[in-house]
């Protein structure tokens, strides 16, 4: 063996595996991308093939079922991955909080990039898996209504960035209930309109269906709804919050 590479084997224990060398900011963005990455996988893996083994099935799972199993998810990934990237799992959910101040702008595209490689991801398994059924779960306007569509996702958001706000960004709400009321806030709503519109309330998860089923139908409906809803809503709890202060000091 030549002399030049014989001085670099074997390996010692110390340098292996090879460490990835990274400022400790950048290590920290890392992992919580990763946690995002990972959550919105789960979120749309589990959510939507729910959606899909429901036709399968028959009908097995049923409607209910499903808004349940998305409602479920997002509860039990907030308490889990929450302490580690702020669980938001949604581009609407990151940019709303950039603008409302809680979230730095240099971590806002990393943010979105890992929340749609999750979809995307999730989507690609689940074809894999399933098939090409059940359009993969993408989100479709009833009848081709994408005005009552564009509508009632603007309000599902913004209700639902509402919750977020008041029970897991607010100093003042009761701790510990946020990963609850944010989770049953996306069940029922998913059990009320979901027939409608899909009950999407994020870009993501409507994203990876989309790409991987090939189906566009209204897609821009469900980027920008969300996005609108989820900043009316910061707007909004903002005022309402500020002055609430304002009378108790």
């Amino acid at each position: 063996m030549p002399n030049h590479l014989s001085s670099n084997f074997p390996l010692s224990k110390s340098s292996w595996p090879p460490k990835l060398k990274l400022h400790p900011s950048r290590k920290r963005l890392l992992r919580q991308c990763v946690a995002e990455c990972l959550g919105t996988f789960i979120l749309v893996f589990l959510g939507t093939g729910a959606v899909m083994v429901n036709r399968v099935s028959q009908g097995a799972v049923t409607h209910l079922g499903i808004s349940v199993v998305f409602g479920s998810v997002v509860s039990a990934l907030i308490y889990t991955i929450g302490h580690i990237s702020g669980a938001h799992f949604n581009p609407a959910v990151t940019l709303a909080f950039w603008r409302g101040g809680y979230f730095p702008k240099r971590q806002v595209l990393p943010y979105v990039m890992a929340q749609v490689t999750g979809a995307i991801l999730a989507s690609g398994l689940l074809r894999m898996s399933l098939g090409n059924i059940a359009t993969l779960g993408a989100t479709l306007p009833l009848n081709n209504n994408w005005l009552q569509s564009l509508f009632l996702e603007t309000l599902l958001t913004f209700v639902l960035m509402l919750v977020i706000l008041g029970s897991a960004v607010d100093p003042r709400s009761p701790r510990g209930f946020g990963g609850l009321a944010i989770g049953l806030t996306v069940g029922l709503e998913a059990a009320c309109m979901g027939p409608i519109t899909g009950a999407s309330m994020n870009p993501a998860r409507s994203f990876g269906p989309a790409l991987m089923s090939g189906i566009w139908s209204h897609h821009w409906v469900y980027w920008v709804a969300p996005i609108l809803g989820a900043q009316l809503a910061i707007g909004v709890y903002q005022f309402i919050a500020t002055v609430d202060a304002e009378i108790e000091d």
